[in-house]
């Protein structure tokens, strides 16, 4: 018997499909479509086990698809832009193209053995000039159609590197990689309109109904809608009025200050005559800009000595204070701060001595807060104390309709629904990265860049041994003449946030090679993406932004209609991780060992050359300075691609974690074994055996079972039900052509997630060409009904035997064999029972 040698097995079929071209994608009009993308890689140079499960969930469908008769688009490329590249490029002086370019050919020759089924021909990087071109020409139709402009905002500022920092580059106040303190600066930068979407991308959310409700929950929270009202307090000192933003007006019996943010105007204006309140500001303007870092600051505030008039008595004065906890860019840039309603602001006035006044308490309960803000749900009811509306019970959303009106009523105040979604500014000074095609001119101020000039590519001759972005201090690539006057003028040397590149890579895809963003054509056939699968980490920015481009896009007469939403199917799959083993050094720092220097018994972990026990960290995320990660390579060398596929797969469903473990490979790895083995072995059966039927059965039932799974994404309940089916085949003394017929369909059943084993199990056993063009198994409706039902017997609620009647038997039938059976006759002791209850094709119930 032939042993099972995947790495004479794997690199035979890769080849075989590579000739054949079946994963080449055509436009077929005769076959329905099928469009599955999994989230293209970083080229970061090496493979990991989390791209193996990410790219073989896509696979499957893929591979699936294909076999029902779809005509399927499953593409790869490069998401190649992005700030390691240049970091690479300080450190060894290396061009970023070069780094990245290295970096993909080393990715697709680790990828090459898992086998996935993908088209290589539309392959592109979005560093590819023919690719960021193409993003260029849409840049100036979103300019045309005013989807695009500059302003002045606040920005994270690294001193030292010279450039602006995204909040995640943030880290306690400094530059993640100069370690400068971050300054917050006022650039001139693009915007996308992205806000004036917010609306139509809020309410289309409930359509998406094959996405998961967490990330529907989280972009809805994203964008975050609230109703409030712009409420307007006088100036004490006669200048004028502030505008504050308020979703709780119904607490404004409890207000005791306001607060403005430091980029405010009045903060500014106040600051010109107080340098102690500038210096406050400047302090301000240290660390990120992004409201999670702001919420984590320690809350500050300075009290300028300017009052305002209470709208609800004009006798009372509210101090106004700078606080480093309100943004300009939400609302109004300020706030009245009701310290009983809002723990924010409960902690402030307490570290401030400022006043705290309730504005209503819960019924039967303490009226004074002490140290926790009374926040109940807007939905349940409070009682007002002394409301300025004549509220007494009420909920909160009363509450707040009541306030709003009354202050709309009186010229106070102008409801305004308020969303948290902001525009995306997507200047970066950097240079790798996609250059924004316009130009500035003295005469002519800001022009577009012709489209007939693009691409506008990046420079080869560039160093990086400056601080800030080379293309500031490239004159022959800087400075050009306006394309409107023809006068002297200069590019602008800001790049394109890299979230451009991926936000509309999916439908560059469908028509890789046209002359313009999108071929008509082809993404009339091709659009939408029915199957997305990436990781829970992009459930906001990557999915958010590329539902606003598609808009922008159709808006520009790239996308059609139907596109507006790009991806009809959102999955989110889980990480593999894997255990940590960790001692202490002799410093009393934990040192970390690969898996290979420990040895498991008993679940404990010991070092293999010391003997000494190390601690376990189980199901932990995989780090490279945690020595846990996994080497793909490494398995596919030792076990074979499909043992990776097979194990990423099976351990649990998609959407949760999987822990990846050597004995979990090795038994996998076992069972591909003992399926090949079963194979080899009906393949030299002969004559004719018996119960056939009953495999035929099982063989239908596997196949109904393992559609369904698939369909739904439960790819570890298919693998499941394959295993039994292994089991069920195994026992079976069947003759050698129905043998033969069930190991045939077994790998049929397999070939999505195991497709090379399916190929040679399937060339053995005689099947026709390529497994991976074959059609999928049907399951014959009549081999799915079962002849005969076992029924539980219940005596007095309790279950104490079972009877296996005929599926079509009488109810008269059924009483008189449950009445003869042995547990209910010793039950009754010769009594008749008091009721015999019979669900047909369920239970028999006997009461005694």
């Amino acid at each position: 018997m032939a042993r099972y040698i995947p790495a004479e097995i794997e690199p035979k079929w890769q080849a075989a499909w590579q000739e054949a071209g079946i994963f080449r994608a055509e436009r077929d009009p005769q076959r329905p479509k099928y469009y599955v993308l999994e989230m293209f890689p970083y080229p970061s140079g090496r493979l990991h086990i989390g791209h193996v499960r990410n790219y073989t969930l896509g696979d499957v469908v893929a591979r699936y698809k294909a076999a029902r008769g779809f005509s399927v688009l499953h593409p790869m490329g490069w998401d190649a832009f992005g700030l390691p590249a240049e970091n690479a490029a300080i450190a060894t002086g290396v061009h970023p193209a070069d780094h990245t370019y290295g970096n993909i050919a080393e990715m697709k020759e680790q990828m090459a053995p898992m086998g996935w089924s993908h088209d290589w021909s539309r392959e592109f990087a979005t560093c590819d000039p023919e690719y960021y071109g193409q993003q260029q020409a849409m840049f100036l139709d979103f300019l045309e159609k005013g989807l695009v402009y500059r302003k002045s905002a606040m920005v994270n500022w690294d001193p030292v590197d010279m450039t602006v920092l995204a909040n995640e580059q943030v880290i306690d106040g400094r530059g993640w990689r100069s370690g400068a303190e971050v300054e917050r600066r006022e650039l001139t930068q693009w915007f996308f309109r992205i806000s004036d979407y917010a609306e139509d991308l809020l309410a289309a959310l409930d359509g998406l109904e094959n996405w998961p409700e967490k990330v529907r929950l989280m972009q809805a929270n994203w964008i975050g809608k609230s109703r409030g009202i712009e409420l307007y307090f006088q100036r004490r000192d006669g200048a004028g009025e502030i505008v504050c933003y308020s979703t709780r007006p119904d607490t404004m019996r409890g207000a005791s200050f306001i607060a403005i943010a430091p980029d405010h105007p009045v903060a500014r204006e106040l600051a010109e005559k107080d340098p102690a309140l500038a210096d406050f500001i400047a302090e301000c303007r240290k660390g990120g800009t992004s409201e999670e870092a702001i919420e984590k600051a320690e809350k500050l505030g300075y009290d300028t000595g300017l009052r305002v008039a209470h709208p609800l008595d004009d006798t009372r004065d509210l101090p106004v204070w700078v606080a480093n906890f309100v943004l300009m860019d939400y609302g109004t840039g300020a706030v009245f701060g009701c310290p009983a309603h809002d723990q924010r602001d409960l902690d402030f006035a307490r570290k401030y001595d400022l006043p705290v006044q309730n504005a209503f308490y819960l019924p039967g309960q303490p009226v004074e807060v002490e140290n926790e803000a009374l926040v109940p749900p807007k939905s349940e009811k409070v009682a007002y104390i002394d409301h300025f509306t004549g509220l007494e019970e009420a909920t909160g959303e009363e509450g707040i309709n009541a306030a709003i009106d009354w202050f709309e009523a009186r010229g106070l105040g102008k409801g305004k629904v308020q969303y948290r979604l902001r525009d995306w500014g997507i200047s970066r000074q950097r240079f790798w990265g996609c250059p924004i095609p316009v130009v500035h001119c003295k005469s002519c101020g800001v022009v577009p860049e012709k489209k007939e000039n693009l691409p506008i590519e990046l420079p080869r001759d560039v160093t990086f041994d400056q601080p800030g972005n080379p293309l500031d201090r490239h004159p022959t690539w800087r400075d050009v003449p306006c394309p409107a006057c023809g006068k002297p003028a200069q590019r602008e040397t800001d790049t394109m946030d890299t979230f451009v590149d991926s936000s509309w890579y999916y439908a560059r895809f469908t028509a890789p090679r046209a002359a313009t963003p999108t071929s008509a054509e082809d993404v009339d056939y091709w659009m939408n993406v029915d199957q997305y699968v990436g990781g829970i980490e992009h459930a906001i920015l990557h999915l958010l932004y590329s539902r606003f481009f598609a808009r922008a896009m159709h808006e520009c007469g790239h996308l059609p209609a139907k596109s507006v939403e790009p991806f009809d199917a959102l999955f989110t799959q889980g990480m593999v991780t894997h255990a940590i083993y960790m001692s202490e050094g002799e410093d009393g720092r934990p040192v970390y060992h690969y898996p290979e220097e420990v040895e498991l018994r008993d679940g404990r972990a010991f070092l293999r050359e010391s003997g000494n026990e190390v601690q376990v960290i189980p199901s932990a995320k995989m780090s490279k300075s945690k020595n846990n990660v996994v080497d793909p390579l490494r398995i596919v060398e030792r076990y074979g691609a499909d043992t990776a596929r097979w194990f990423v797969l099976s351990d649990s469903p998609p959407e949760r974690d999987v822990e990846w473990t050597a004995a979990g490979a090795e038994a996998a790895h076992k069972h591909l074994g003992r399926v090949w083995s079963l194979s080899e072995r009906i393949a030299g059966m002969e004559g004719a055996g018996s119960g056939d039927e009953d495999l035929l059965r099982a063989m239908h039932k596997t196949i109904h079972d393992v559609t369904m799974a698939i369909e739904s994404f439960g790819f570890n309940a298919a693998i499941a039900r394959l295993y039994a089916f292994t089991n069920t085949l195994q026992k079976s003394k069947a003759g050698a052509d129905t043998q033969r017929q069930a190991m045939r369909t077994m790998a049929q059943l397999m070939a999505p997630f195991t497709p090379h084993l399916a190929e040679e199990i399937w060339a053995r056993q005689g099947g026709e060409g390529l497994i991976a063009s074959a059609p999928w198994p049907e399951a014959d409706p009549a081999m799915l009904v079962e002849d005969t039902v076992t029924l539980p017997i219940q005596i007095n609620g309790k279950r104490r035997s079972e009877i296996t009647v005929a599926r079509d038997l009488s109810r008269e039938e059924v009483e008189k064999l449950a009445l003869a059976d042995q547990a209910v006759e010793r039950a009754l002791d010769g009594q008749a029972p008091k009721k015999l209850i019979v669900v047909p094709g369920r239970i028999v119930n006997v009461v005694i």
